[in-house]
């Protein structure tokens, strides 16, 4: 009789199902295959010529972008290693709003080399090691590569170079009309030094009302809002805004109650003293001053009618967040009952209008004051991918705004930097004499890959290009940069091209691609536990009737 042979190994302790890889071959070169494909995916998206992405997600909707951010949120990546790169992404859109894509091909073209590196005998720790090193003289080179320093962050002058480099990279061609959108907007909510307050992203909205073009966008300062008002009022000048977050209409008792009529006299005067009191708010409440009512709850027939009666403008908003960002632009304080509000719990807009664009109609708040707490950018366009292209390109301007707002020091662009510290840091791991100089020059050669990118993209050969970079960085001219209008394989002075780079975007850009790097290689084994799942859906008999 032959003996039972027990599982021995990892398969003993996990359930039937769970998956199990270690070793080099496979773990650590499948996860940086996995890494590589990722990145080569948004690679093509890189720069002002990058293509665009047509990705339909699980919902079955369509997007056709060159956003980084919203292409990797859109694949729903699986594999554990690239859902790394995935996050070290996501992360840099918080902290910066910019450079998504460069983390995901640096951290792509890092573990491409560190490949290179294992097959030749170095071990992870030695290759994570000169990564390191390198990352942290990178962090010393950095300040002193610095070419720009934005003195006034409500100098529109000075501000829009910088703006309109992000821009560009997103939406080229339209640059200079979306940049003058978004410092507009951005400069006219500044809060006065004497606040100390910092700049409030949320404050600056987008609005998409579909028709005409793109270059038709506007910017409004104060709210606009895709609904007309709901009362026979339509344009309120200097007007007092009350905000509430009740319905206006006769109040309901909380509980069901029964209420017993005997005559046809007590009917009459019970809806008689209903209506009073409504009445009576609503009188209240225009003898207070205000001149616009905002309310998230219902508004009733008879409450409208009450409305009308005393020349209140009524919009209605269903957003819980909308009436906290217009009680914000305007200063009014939402209350919770309907009842006339204090001299402090009114808000002042300069106008309140109906307006049609195209064939929306929209209620607009507008505040003729320059520090105004919100503003509104009106996106038109002919189609919902256009819009929402031209929306994530603002988002990415509108960031920038904020990261300037922090740090006001800017990077030559156009790959300068990159060649720059390149040229550096490969000095750098000549002077070391350990095995960790090989993954410090591979780390120096991964930078190349940006000013590569912008030529490959631009169908110029990139080897060229990185050539010309090192000859001019080499002869003293810092801030040379690939040139992407010309026709040719040309370098030219960054600085003078007004191109530009957040140093705090690639600080952090640098920082996220070698972490999630190094956090790849750390991995020796992958271990998957079999995925959970429920019954299988019923289906269908084939021979049953449609019916």
């Amino acid at each position: 009789m032959a003996l039972h042979v027990p599982k021995v190994g990892l398969q003993t302790m996990m359930k039937d199902g769970a998956k199990h890889y270690s070793g080099m071959e496979e773990a650590v070169y499948r996860n940086i295959t996995a890494c590589k494909d990722i990145a080569q995916i948004v690679r093509t998206s890189f720069g002002p010529n990058g293509m665009n992405k047509m990705i339909v997600n699980h919902l079955d909707k369509l997007f056709v972008t060159s956003d980084a951010a919203t292409i990797i949120n859109e694949l729903e990546v699986e594999h554990p290693a690239a859902k790394l790169v995935v996050l070290a992404s996501q992360q840099q859109e918080h902290e910066a709003g910019d450079a998504t894509n460069l983390v995901i091909i640096l951290a792509g073209k890092l573990l491409e080399k560190a490949e290179v590196l294992l097959r030749m005998g170095l071990s992870p720790a030695e290759v994570i090691e000169g990564y390191e090193l390198a990352l942290q003289k990178c962090a010393e080179l950095l300040p002193t590569l610095t070419c720009l320093t934005v003195q006034d962050t409500r100098d529109k002058t000075q501000v829009k170079p910088v703006i309109r480099s992000v821009i560009m990279s997103k939406q080229y061609g339209l640059e200079d009309f979306l940049t003058d959108l978004v410092v507009e907007a951005c400069v006219n909510i500044m809060p006065k030094q004497e606040t100390r307050q910092s700049f409030n992203v949320d404050n600056v909205r987008i609005l998409k009302v579909p028709g005409a073009g793109v270059l038709s966008s506007t910017v409004v300062r104060g709210m606009v809002f895709p609904r007309s008002v709901a009362s026979y009022i339509t344009r309120v000048k200097d007007a007092r805004v009350v905000v509430y977050t009740a319905a206006i209409d006769h109040a309901h008792t909380e509980t069901k109650g029964t209420v017993l009529l005997n005559t046809a006299e007590e009917l009459k005067s019970y809806s008689r003293d209903e209506e009073a009191v409504l009445e009576a708010k609503i009188k209240a409440i225009k003898e207070s001053g205000a001149s616009v009512i905002v309310t998230g709850g219902k508004v009733g027939d008879l409450g409208m009618h009450f409305c009308n009666q005393f020349e209140l403008l009524v919009v209605k908003l269903n957003s819980k967040f909308d009436l906290k960002r217009l009680c914000r632009a305007t200063g009014a304080t939402a209350l919770p009952v309907l009842t006339a509000p204090s001299a402090k719990e009114l808000g002042h807009c300069d106008q309140v209008y109906v307006e049609e664009f195209g064939d929306t109609t929209t209620t607009v708040f507008k505040q003729n004051d320059i520090n105004s707490m919100v503003s509104t950018i009106v996106v038109r366009g002919a189609t919902g991918n256009t819009m929402d292209d031209i929306e994530r390109a603002l988002d990415d301007g509108i960031n920038a705004y904020k990261t300037l707002t922090q740090d006001q020091r800017f990077l030559p662009g156009g790959g300068a930097t990159e060649i720059e510290l390149s040229r550096l840091v490969s000095k750098y791991g000549e002077t070391r004499s350990g095995l960790e100089q090989y993954a410090i020059k591979s780390f120096a050669e991964s930078l190349e890959v940006v000013p590569a990118t912008l030529a490959e993209n631009c169908g110029v050969k990139a080897q060229e290009v990185v050539s010309n970079l090192y000859a001019a960085h080499e002869n003293g001219s810092l801030t040379a940069g690939y040139d992407i209008l010309s026709e040719s394989v040309s370098v030219t002075d960054m600085k003078q091209s007004q191109v530009f780079d957040s140093f705090v975007a690639k600080f952090w850009a640098l920082k996220y691609a070698v972490g999630a790097a190094n956090t790849v290689l750390r991995v020796d084994q992958i271990i998957m536990a079999k995925k959970a799942g429920g019954p299988k859906a019923p289906q269908g008999n084939p021979n049953w009737d449609e019916d």
